[in-house]
């Protein structure tokens, strides 16, 4: 499939320039300090250079970049913009009720952030110190990060739906000095109490100092006495604070993610070589051009929302929505609308919102202008050819390049895309396809050795360093080295399974855990729920293994159902155990298929195939944490619906 519209040969800097997209790709992964070097040095303002590019051992996990420099993420993301245009808008905040948009400039993003960094001085927070912010996307929660990096301070973001029992686990991890949170959130229509939330968790965290509360709402909330109205002490201070000169090899922040272990990890992210990549990527994967309005729709409390809702996009000086609604509030329109009144020029979203988008009618995508749109982004997940047709086809009218971003908290920004590339080059659907400068993927094959040639599958793993790799997991180096670099030594090990084409582009296959043995047959869940997905009936489905006497392990389908009266499920079941048979093998087929009205998922959009499991293997008295759930209440369905469904079961018998 080609698509015309595609990145100029990247321009990456002075002394790269007029290099294909081929001949930079073979210099970042043959020489890749020349490569980083050059760029380093004129992509980013430094208060002292660097004097050794590198210095990296991938088999103990020591990854250190641009050496004894220094510099200030806040003063890259936010002076150097307001020394050439005060006046050009950094921030859109798209409120929870449409056109309720507020603007931002660069110079009023730098003032607050200045505000706010003084004011986390004032109360004792030093450089190296730890912040939790509890937030929901705001300009006040992008300008809480930048005041931590402005002072050197430490940021881990937690996202603003977790539990009180999430947030202290992180606080206590991080040892955090003080947090930073807003009396409510507002999302779809409805008010989120946040202060509540991080009250019952500081009970627990003796290293909280301070407590901010911003005002989201006019709601009063009780404040005790740790807790400082923020917005108050903000105005009781300076509008000008000086960057404090960091290190490159100094935190920036951290970001929890699950282990596998169920203690979550503080993924450590350092200050120049993930601030070089997250803007990098956010150029020439999306094919920002100044003056673009870039629309991410991530939550902040998210690495997506880290590299491109704030750091990458603001280290580019551009424009950058703030999304703080949901896909269907009011209607399900309301992304496309959003785009027709900002003048969105790059929308960035995740497959599970675009599968939720594609059971409705497509005239609440058509009744908008969508014409401003110059790229469509998928990430988080593998995204299914249905999912992919429809955003490509409904939403970019088959007129806007479609990237399918492969990358994790862990990479620090998208390492696999079909962009940049040559000119004209294709893009295959639902597909990663292309390596990021630096990035040399390998598959490795069980024993450990590297598979070699196309038209292979194999643990996707990257043999050497690039800047915006995480450094460490906080308090346990061991438990990075183990997880990342031991499977494969002398390779980072990503988790994910992947195939090599025929024509050498990657394609992710799903999590390496879940992957099923059937029969001695290795097979990844993603690829049965691809095959599964392509019926028009079935907007989504999630696949997981169940225990089987004899095969060791069979599929078990969940499957939610178009909204149509006129559907026979029966006759559905079988036509998707033809299409899985026809498409993967007869041996791939599911042994079971349960429909239900919605299935489990975190609310970053994430299906919690645990608990799926769980169901299947009718062990839900102890489904465990399910705190992270957007809506617990789809869990007693999906018990229900199974309970039913084995209850028919056995009266037919």
């Amino acid at each position: 499939m080609k698509i015309l519209k595609t990145n100029l040969t990247p321009n990456l800097c002075a002394h790269l320039a007029g290099r294909s997209y081929k001949e930079l790709y073979q210099m970042s992964v043959k020489d890749p300090d020349t490569f980083w070097g050059l760029i380093a040095k004129e992509r980013l303002t430094w208060s002292k250079p660097f004097d050794q590019v590198s210095d990296c051992d991938i088999t103990s996990g020591k990854i250190s970049w641009f050496l004894g420099g220094q510099l200030n993420v806040s003063v890259n993301c936010l002076d150097v913009h307001v020394a050439k245009h005060p006046d050009r808008v950094a921030l859109i905040w798209e409120r929870d009720e449409p056109a309720t948009e507020i603007k931002v400039t660069y110079r009023e993003l730098l003032e607050i952030t200045c505000r706010l960094a003084n004011t986390l001085k004032r109360h004792g927070i030093n450089k190296g110190d730890r912040v939790a912010i509890y937030m929901s996307v705001s300009p006040i929660a992008v300008a809480a990060m930048l005041a931590c990096a402005r002072i050197g301070a430490v940021h881990t973001v937690v996202f603003a739906g977790f539990s009180s029992e999430a947030l202290a686990g992180r606080i206590l991890d991080a040892q955090c000095k003080a947090v930073i949170t807003c009396n409510q959130g507002v999302r779809g229509g409805r008010l989120i109490d946040l202060k509540p939330t991080v009250d019952t968790a500081v009970k627990n965290c003796p290293s909280v100092q301070h407590v901010f509360v911003a005002q989201r709402t006019t709601n009063p909330t009780p404040m005790g006495k740790v807790d400082i109205l923020l917005e108050e002490a903000m105005g009781r201070e300076s509008a000008e604070c000086p960057p404090e000169p960091m290190e490159s090899e100094d935190m920036l922040f951290m970001l929890y993610t699950s282990g596998s272990t169920g203690q979550p990890k503080g993924i450590v992210h350092t200050q120049a070589g993930y601030l070089l990549y997250s803007a990098l990527t956010h150029q020439y994967v999306f094919d920002y051009q100044p003056g673009d309005v870039f629309g991410c729709v991530a939550d902040i409390g998210w690495v997506t929302g880290h590299s491109y809702v704030v750091y990458g996009p603001l280290c580019n000086g551009a424009t950058t929505v703030l999304f703080e609604s949901t896909p269907v509030y009011p209607d399900p329109g309301r992304y496309w609308e959003t785009v027709q009144r900002l003048g969105i020029n790059q929308f960035y979203g995740a497959p599970t919102a675009i599968r939720l988008l594609l059971k409705y009618d497509k005239s609440w995508v058509k009744k908008y202008d969508r014409s401003s749109l110059k790229t469509l982004g998928s990430v988080g997940e593998p995204i299914n050819h249905e999912a992919w047709e429809w955003f490509y086809n409904v939403v970019g009218d088959g007129q806007c390049p479609l990237v399918d971003t492969w990358w994790q908290t862990e990479t620090g920004g998208v390492c696999i895309a079909p962009r940049p590339a040559e000119e004209g080059a294709e893009i295959v659907p639902a597909m990663a396809m292309r390596p990021f400068f630096g990035i040399k993927p390998v598959l490795m094959e069980e024993k450990g050795m590297p598979l070699s040639g196309n038209d292979v599958s194999g643990a996707l793993c990257i043999a050497q360093p690039w800047p915006g790799m995480a450094r460490t997991i906080f308090g346990d180096h061991k438990r990075f080295v183990d997880a990342y670099f031991k499977p494969y030594p002398g390779h980072y090990f990503t988790g994910d399974g992947a195939y090599r084409s025929k024509e050498g582009y990657y394609q992710i296959t799903g999590r390496m855990d879940d992957v099923i043995n059937i029969s001695g047959h290795r097979l990844g869940t993603a690829e049965i729920e691809d095959a599964l997905d392509e019926h028009p009936a079935v907007p989504e489905t999630a696949v997981i293994g169940v225990s089987h006497d004899v095969k060791g392990e069979v599929p078990f389908a969940f499957v939610v159902l178009k909204e149509d009266p006129s559907l026979n499920q029966a006759s559905v079941v079988k036509e998707l155990r033809d299409m899985v048979a026809t498409k993967i093998a007869k041996y791939a087929v599911p042994d079971h298929f349960l429909i239900v009205k919605r299935l489990p998922k975190t609310r970053s959009g994430k299906i919690m195939r645990r608990i799926l499991r769980k169901v299947a293997m009718e062990q839900t008295e102890d489904l465990g944490d399910v705190s992270t759930l957007d809506d617990p209440s789809v869990v007693t369905e999906v018990i229900e619906a199974y309970a039913q469904s084995k209850s028919v079961t056995s009266k037919k018998k």
